[in-house]
């Protein structure tokens, strides 16, 4: 149950955070606008595969991992994009497509993007495609404590 993990963990840890509804998006970007969220300040996970073990990257909405770079900032000789069959058990109750920035729950190191260290808040799926967490970028980074990385 990895959206009520997170949950559990963030009320554990006495952490505030926001959850807004919005219609059903699939994109990033296009769920940041439904929230009223700038694309610079809406988290998207991407879960990529270094030297064949799974890891999360969290980067803004408008951006993409470079993989080449990815892989030079990390020293490993490949980063590629992980298959849906390869992670989605590692989510078991998220929607494809909406997995929360926490993969240090579920055994995932995490790599995030310097384009997002600077937000004061950050927005992302909560799990599905309906719902958005949101919390500060210092709560985040206390608790998941992610490796900052060129992408």
């Amino acid at each position: 149950m990895s959206m009520e993990r997170v949950r559990q963990h963030l009320d554990e840890q006495n952490i505030k955070y926001s959850i807004l509804q919005h219609s059903p998006a699939y994109t990033a970007q296009e769920v940041a606008e439904s929230v009223h969220v700038t694309g610079r300040h809406f988290a998207k996970c991407v879960i990529v595969k270094i030297d064949g073990r799974l890891a999360q990257v969290v980067l803004p909405a408008s951006d993409q991992v470079d993989l080449k770079r990815m892989a030079q900032s990390v020293g490993a000789t490949s980063v590629e994009l992980a298959g849906e069959d390869e992670f989605q058990e590692s989510f078991p109750d998220c929607e494809v497509g909406a997995m929360p920035p926490f993969g240090n729950l579920f055994g995932m190191e995490v790599f995030v993007s310097p384009h997002l260290t600077a937000a004061d808040r950050i927005a992302f799926n909560a799990g599905n495609h309906t719902d958005v967490m949101q919390l500060s970028y210092g709560d985040f980074q206390r608790l998941v404590d992610p490796i900052e990385v060129a992408l």
